[in-house]
């Protein structure tokens, strides 16, 4: 099947996708793990990026090291909060955001791997890490521009950062990813810019997220029950919904993955704010989701959050992985908020039951995210920023 000719159906014609989009959707289609790959052309943040991966979006909330399995699900962990009310909360103070001419978005992402020295003290890492930053125009032909660059490789936590320096605080990093060794270096690469023409695009903008135009995002329902209809229902008519009926025929056990995406991509593109406090609201009544109290992200920001029912994977070597890291794990996928702004601070995969490569973590390890460093309107044409996010 054409993956991306299924995604131009759905949702018509968009940015074209990365190749690391590509090789996601590819993934799915052909249920067999992702390749990373390497920064390339930066996405489309928060504008035309989901629809163009919508596709890689699916293949994210069901791929990892390994293949998804159907076991029953595990028994949430104990002490967890339920704390529902802080999310609607959240959702109430995203309403007050203002609006401004262009809208901009910062956005990293990484994945963490286990490092195991040959003088022994394993310990994790991020790497794979990127940022990407990008603005668009409110109005066709206002403009939009891209940005990207790698970042450092770096120990997850004081811990994992204690057992690098006891290995000789090495500069690279060489891991297994998926299928292949990669290796990430502690180094981070200059701003590029790659949108179109090179650069500045005079004619672009006034399309944004799902493919939507300014006008049609402020046209859009309130209601939390309208927005689920429009956006989250797997068997509804709307040409939003067309990739969740597809994908719920072909695996069902993802659709609150996805769920948590397609969310994800409207609360970080232009929204307005009272629909993004609906699409919140709406989030967290959809079936296989909770609310699960207050996540810490993967540069310390802590806010409430949404996640999805655990799933498993299985690592059985088919790809080259190593006998002593198969084996099968469970995660969930956790979409987390800022409790005082509404403002979404990051989608992460989470380990929930300990397994396969992931056998000596605990559960909570982040395995890979994608966090929101900054987003909102401006009446300036913003520039990125020239600090590192950590």
């Amino acid at each position: 099947m054409d993956e991306l000719r299924t995604v131009r159906e759905a949702y018509g014609d968009t940015a074209p996708p990365t190749m690391t989009e590509i090789a996601q959707a590819r993934a799915l289609w052909e249920e067999k793990p992702p390749r990373r790959f390497r920064l390339g052309r930066p996405f489309r943040i928060g504008l035309g990026a989901v629809a163009a991966g919508a596709a890689a979006a699916v293949a994210i909330a069901v791929a990892g090291q390994g293949t998804p399995d159907r076991p029953e699900r595990p028994d949430p962990a104990p002490g967890i909060d339920l704390n529902e009310k802080a999310v609607l909360a959240a959702a109430s103070k995203a309403e007050l955001a203002p609006t401004g001419e262009y809208w901009y978005s910062d956005v990293v992402s990484g994945q963490s791997y286990i490092v195991k020295p040959k003088s022994g003290g394993a310990y994790a890492i991020t790497g794979a890490a990127s940022e990407l930053f990008g603005w668009h125009g409110v109005r066709r032909g206002s403009g939009e521009m891209y940005y990207g660059r790698d970042l450092p490789a770096r120990p997850l936590t004081a811990r994992d950062a204690a057992a690098w320096r006891e290995d000789g605080s090495p500069s690279s990093f060489r891991v297994w990813s998926g299928d292949h060794y990669a290796t990430y270096t502690t180094k981070a690469t200059r701003w590029r810019s790659d949108g179109p023409n090179t650069g500045l695009d005079p004619k672009g903008g006034g399309t944004f997220s799902l493919g939507l135009s300014a006008e049609e995002l402020r046209e859009l329902p309130t209601s939390p029950s309208e927005l689920a209809e429009r956006f989250l229902d797997e068997k509804g008519t709307s040409k939003e919904s067309r990739f969740l009926r597809l994908t719920g025929g072909r695996l069902p056990r993802a659709l609150p993955n996805l769920k948590l995406q397609t969310v994800g991509a409207l609360l970080a593109g232009p929204t307005p704010p009272k629909v993004k406090a609906g699409l919140m609201r709406a989030l967290a009544t959809q079936p296989g989701v909770h609310a699960v109290g207050r996540v810490t992200d993967p540069v310390g920001r802590q806010g409430v959050a949404l996640a999805a029912d655990p799933l498993s994977y299985t690592d059985n070597g088919e790809y080259g992985t190593a006998k002593s890291e198969q084996g099968t794990y469970w995660a969930r996928y956790v979409i987390v908020f800022d409790e005082r702004s509404g403002a979404l601070l990051s989608l992460q995969r989470e380990l929930a039951v300990p397994g396969g490569p992931y056998r000596t973590q605990r559960p909570g390890f982040v395995i890979d995210y994608q966090l929101y460093r900054g987003s909102g309107w401006t009446n300036t044409k913003p520039s990125p920023p020239a600090e590192l996010p950590f």
